[in-house]
């Protein structure tokens, strides 16, 4: 039997793994506490750990994890900028979850962009009250308006046929464009430029660590609404804020927050929230926030589970082989040279 240590696992993760376990001879520890230094000894005997995006996969963890015997460590989420895969290089095997329900977030992103721009929320809370004014609710079309897309893989690509199906001009900024996709790009500072709303779609790297920063807000039009299901850390909060106190900023809908690990997933409503410049931004009138909800459909807590079990099935029954690993050998994370013909180490 496979042992796997589940961190920071939720009411919600357990229904999948535990039917996809039980069908592989799979038995997963479930721990409600992320995976950190002080927790890493909680995978003891355990032959791998899964993880999600606020777990700290760091060197430290990593060397201990390795010390205890763990094979393996299977992220059930797309990103991976939680984990240093340098570090694991050599020691412990690290597999990711590419694709779930890219759906989910693409339509958890525009169903952001709905309710802010059409201020349904404040409309929903006004009628509860039976206040039927509709004064300070107008909008706008979305016909006819530029929306900037930052990054074209699944999600973004799927976020650009939902563009499209309201009639809007779509433009598209990506270090790797998608060849016959049809897809207009620019390059960055021109979509910054033109775009009347901006989606991000990306992962979280050095390279696009606040990519959304003051510098790149100075570039957009006055008004821009910045809609971010990817990663907290690409947009650069403190600007963000100041952006939207000076009247450039139209609009922000956020799925994601830089600071979110100690926040996001949990119930805060009888704390005094510590994190002041969150605490800012929601109070923004013109500012919605989720917490990192957008992946949360049952399509995709099944689809999760499943390619989590099979990417684990995968390294423990296949001599160690997994599609999905993430590799720092090649220079190529995510891509391969060895094409997943063998082990990258």
């Amino acid at each position: 039997m496979i042992k796997v240590a589940l961190y920071d696992a939720k009411i919600y993760d357990k229904p999948s793994f535990e039917y996809y376990g039980n069908l592989h001879d799979m038995h997963f520890r479930f721990l409600e506490t992320k995976l950190n230094e002080d927790t890493v000894e909680l995978a003891k005997n355990c032959d791998a750990v899964c993880v999600f995006v606020n777990d700290t996969v760091n060197k430290a963890v990593l060397d201990r994890l390795y010390e205890l015997g763990v094979h393996l460590v299977a992220l059930r989420s797309a990103g991976y900028n939680n984990v240093d895969i340098k570090a694991a290089f050599g020691k412990i095997h690290v597999v990711h979850v590419p694709a779930y329900s890219p759906y989910s977030v693409a339509e958890h992103a525009m169903a952001l962009l709905l309710t802010s721009v059409r201020r349904i929320h404040k409309a929903y809370n006004r009628t509860r009250e039976f206040n039927f004014a509709l004064n300070g609710l107008t909008g706008f079309d979305f016909h006819g308006k530029t929306v900037g897309v930052i990054g074209t893989g699944k999600i973004g690509r799927i976020f650009i046929d939902i563009c499209r199906g309201f009639g809007m001009n779509v433009i598209a900024y990506d270090r790797f464009p998608q060849e016959n996709s049809g897809i207009t790009y620019v390059e960055l500072d021109e979509l910054f430029e033109k775009s009347d709303i901006i989606s991000l779609h990306c992962p979280l790297t050095d390279e696009t660590r606040h990519m959304i920063g003051k510098d790149a807000i100075g570039k957009m039009k006055k008004g821009v609404v910045i809609v971010n299901t990817s990663r907290g850390g690409l947009i650069d909060a403190e600007a963000l804020l100041d952006g939207i106190r000076e009247r450039k900023i139209g609009a922000a809908c956020l799925d994601v927050y830089e600071e979110e690990a100690d926040i996001f997933f949990e119930d805060r409503s009888g704390h005094i929230l510590n994190d002041e410049l969150l605490a800012r931004l929601i109070s923004m009138p013109n500012v919605i926030v989720t917490s990192h909800q957008a992946f949360l459909t049952e399509e995709a807590l099944n689809n999760i589970a499943e390619t989590t079990v099979n990417n684990i099935l995968s390294y423990f029954s296949n001599d160690g082989v997994c599609d999905n690993e993430l590799c720092y050998h090649c220079g190529h994370i995510e891509h391969c040279r060895k094409e997943r013909r063998e082990k990258c180490f």
